[in-house]
């Protein structure tokens, strides 16, 4: 799949990387992709196109039946060799950015490139820097022009669970700026007030590709990013119709999620959604809704709800009797059409079996949109963020419920099974060394401590593992890929993970099994099962069709619990 210098690999069971000799010919291949697909060109359907730095994600969309990888990579290979530049518009915006510089890493970043703190805050003060891409997080610039001792810096071995929104860095020839806190693994050297995404207004990053910037310093620690804190200080909820659900406790984290946002992370969004799109798919059919609406996930301890209006609720998770759930206090089953009388209360959790469980209400939650998804967000903070005390969520017109769910049985006996495919880096970038796949695919682990949205990390269970691969250029993400930083240790990307990274994909879980990542809890063992790419496109056609037809019948239409 080559076409001159552009080399096209599949990246999971629906997505292809294009590897481009530069930023500018990525940007370009990007362009010709989007106008493509505009114009009906494109061999299949694209869901989104992100620009990495000298490399391009095609994602292509969601129907099992319409995904060819080959004719998709065979299109981008030609559009690649085509001749002459696409119009890509630059903008040539400079943005003067204060800094104080006290971040955690200055001292270790002055070390490495053998300088005093002041003398690395003064080379990048006096570089005019480009913005090459907008990725990882909502308006997160990848800066180039980093005088040499600055660009020579490396990543962190191990990234941090956590960087401060508004944090300076600069790793693997890129300097950025952390628009909200995020995990990252970059060299942190101080902080600006700048707020650089605004999800209220278009076109919400305030820097774009072909834009500079240029910092400067200031005194003592400059005031907090405007919007950087995030979940404790929004409005609350407070729908005042006649239908709603009002929150009594959130329990551990309690968040609105549906389908997601396909066709933002060109923005640096994620897609977001549930962690878990079968049981969300399922727990919305079970009451009436669409299988993308609207639904709360609870995660270990759910939520205990009021219901505003008499309707119909179903909780969902990993397999039947995965989840406790009660109608003031009595048992109900979980997998099953409960009807519920204006006022009662419903009480999910604990989830006994895997990590979230999913409330679908019939005609679904109706809380604001952002950005074409009720989704929240955790990395980009987009969304409501985690429910809390008092709030009142609005619910849509019902449709009829319906009657039965063949929830099939949780995994089996332990490790867990996530069958993978080959990453874009699983072997050596001469296709030749070390075969990280295998020896990925060979390792007993289990989950660590470190699980979110984001991502998954696994420990080996020996306690053992070897370095991994070499950092590398930063290059677009998908959901599902296992990212081994230098410590050894992989990170699956959970549907919050950043759209950006620079971490060395050695393997895809495949989509069909997407679903088991978000259940997973720590101390889980896994096994990660090679399979080959017509496999995983089966698996997809299956979990497709099999979403449908677990559910069936029509639900009494008389109440009472």
């Amino acid at each position: 799949m080559t076409a001159g210098p552009t080399t096209v690999v599949p990246f999971g069971d629906r997505a292809l990387l294009a590897s481009t000799p530069d930023v500018a010919s990525a940007h370009d291949l990007a362009t010709r992709v989007v106008d493509g697909r505009d114009a009906r060109r494109a061999p299949t359907v694209v869901e989104d196109v992100v620009v990495g730095f000298a490399s391009v994600l095609v994602v292509l969309g969601p129907d099992p039946d319409d995904v060819d990888l080959p004719a998709v990579a065979g299109w981008l290979t030609g559009l690649a060799a085509a001749p002459g530049r696409a119009a890509v518009p630059v903008r040539r915006v400079v943005h003067h950015l204060p800094v104080t510089f006290d971040g955690a890493d200055l001292d270790e970043a002055a070390e490495r490139a053998a300088l005093t703190p002041e003398q690395v805050a003064g080379l990048l003060v006096d570089a005019e820097l480009d913005v090459a891409l907008v990725g990882f997080a909502p308006g997160f610039p990848y800066l180039t022009g980093l005088p040499p001792a600055l660009a020579a810096l490396p990543r962190r071995a191990s990234p941090r669970t956590t960087v401060p929104a508004g944090s300076v860095a600069v790793a693997g020839g890129f300097a950025a700026v952390y628009p909200r806190a995020t995990p990252g693994g970059w060299l942190l050297l101080g902080r600006t007030p700048v707020s650089l995404f605004d999800p209220g207004r278009p076109p919400y990053s305030l820097v774009a590709p072909g834009d500079r910037v240029r910092f400067h310093v200031v005194g003592d620690s400059p005031a907090d990013i405007p919007g950087a804190t995030h979940d404790g200080d929004r409005p609350r909820l407070d729908h005042r119709g006649p239908s709603a659900l009002e929150v009594l406790d959130p329990g551990l984290l309690s968040l609105v999620q549906d389908a997601g946002r396909p066709g933002t992370a060109g923005l640096g969004v994620p897609r977001a959604g549930a962690a878990d799109a079968r049981s969300l798919a399922l727990a919305n059919l079970l009451v009436g809704n669409r299988s993308d609406d609207a639904a709360v996930e609870g995660t270990a301890t759910g939520p205990t709800l009021r219901l505003v209006g008499a309707g119909h609720v179903a909780v969902v998770g990993d397999g039947p009797g995965a989840v406790d759930v009660r109608v003031d206090g009595r048992p109900v089953p979980d997998g099953a059409v409960v009807p519920v009388d204006d006022g009662q209360v419903v009480g999910v959790g604990p989830v006994r079996r895997g990590l979230r469980a999913y409330l679908a209400v019939a005609g679904g939650l109706r809380t604001p949109v952002v950005l074409g998804s009720r989704s929240s967000d955790v990395l980009a903070g987009l969304g409501p963020g985690p429910l809390r005390p008092g709030d009142r969520l609005a619910r849509g017109a019902p449709g009829r419920a319906r009657g039965h769910l063949d929830l099939t049985p949780g995994p089996d006996d332990p490790p867990i099974r996530l069958r993978v495919l080959p990453g874009p880096h699983a072997r050596g970038a001469d296709g030749t060394g070390d075969d990280r796949f295998h020896r990925l695919a060979t390792t007993a682990w289990r989950v660590g401590d470190a699980v979110d949205r984001i991502g998954v990390r696994l420990v080996p269970v020996d306690g053992t593992t070897g370095p991994g691969p070499a950092p590398r250029g930063s290059f677009p993400m998908v959901t599902g890929a296992v990212q081994v930083p230098p410590d050894g240790r992989p990170v699956v990307l959970l549907p919050d993970h950043a759209t950006v990274g620079g971490y060395p994909v050695v393997a895809c879980v495949i989509t069909a099994d997407l679903h088991r990542l978000g259940q997973l809890r720590p101390g889980d063992p896994v096994a990660l099962a090679p399979v080959g790419l017509a496999d995983a496109v089966a698996a997809r056609v299956r979990a497709r069709q099999s979403v449908g037809s677990r559910v069936s019948g029509w639900f009494p239409t008389t109440a009472g619990t």
